[in-house]
């Protein structure tokens, strides 16, 4: 068995990495915390305590985005969406302890191989007026869904307003405010259920402190750069990172 003083250090330079990563991107687009650090955490930490960790440090990020960048938001747009995700979560963190680490690694690169280019893809397709606030409302679903296994709240939804066309600011009014609400909520949930150990407190508090810096930074670039060109570089990697999960959790999930 390997010595656990060992691995100490590689794991604190993959939790440090992708809390870093995340922090900017995150600053950037107004959500994707989950989704671009499990894209590192999935390779060497344990599914359950990424998706801890990914929560928190997502609940930080949009709080602390919401202190820095103020949308306003029409409640009556935003309120299917967060009956949608209330909805979701408890499906999400139901199935989350059952999750091998191999079975973990395979859903995650599913959702950004088909996700991701589907984005990528979503200026040429053409914009969905249909479906009203019960569409939105199955997005929320999703969303939630998704959040209570794996911390990505937004990937859902973030789809769902690329694909009906919202504007950058109507989309990050949006996302910024579901986001905050469900990570708070997975966040408790998974308190509630005994998910969050007193041994993972350090790990979240170098998750926080690795991420606010970043965080600020990508906040700053989102206000000089052209959000678009980043997101599409952004979009490229995750699909590749995705590719790569699922390369690597195929022979596990088909071994005896």
């Amino acid at each position: 068995m390997a010595d656990p003083a060992q691995l100490l250090a590689p794991q604190l330079l993959l939790l440090v990495t992708g809390a870093v990563v995340a922090g900017v991107v995150q600053g950037i687009s107004g959500f994707a915390f989950g989704m671009v650090a499990l894209s590192f955490w999935a390779w060497g930490i344990d599914p359950l305590e990424a998706t801890v960790m990914a929560v928190f440090g997502g609940l930080c990020g949009q709080a602390l985005s919401a202190l820095t960048i103020r949308r306003k938001m029409v409640a009556s747009e935003l309120l299917p969406f967060l009956v949608g995700g209330l909805a979701g979560i408890p499906i999400g963190t139901y199935f989350l302890p059952y999750l091998s680490p191999a079975q973990f690694k395979l859903i995650l690169g599913i959702i950004l191989t088909l996700a991701c280019p589907m984005m990528l893809a979503a200026p040429r397709i053409r914009h969905i007026r249909a479906g009203g606030r019960i569409a939105d409302g199955v997005a929320g679903v999703a969303g939630g869904v998704i959040g209570g296994f794996s911390g990505m709240t937004g990937l859902a939804p973030a789809i769902w307003c690329t694909l009906r066309g919202y504007d950058k600011a109507r989309q990050r009014a949006l996302l910024q405010n579901f986001n905050l609400a469900m990570l708070t909520v997975t966040m408790m949930t998974l308190m509630w259920k005994g998910a969050v150990s007193r041994a993972m407190l350090p790990r979240l508090g170098i998750v926080a402190v690795a991420l606010l810096v970043p965080s600020m930074i990508g906040t700053r670039i989102y206000r000089q750069m052209s959000e678009a060109a980043f997101n599409r570089f952004v979009l490229v990697l995750l699909t590749l990172s995705g590719l790569a999960l699922i390369a690597s959790a195929i022979p596990a999930t088909g071994g005896t």
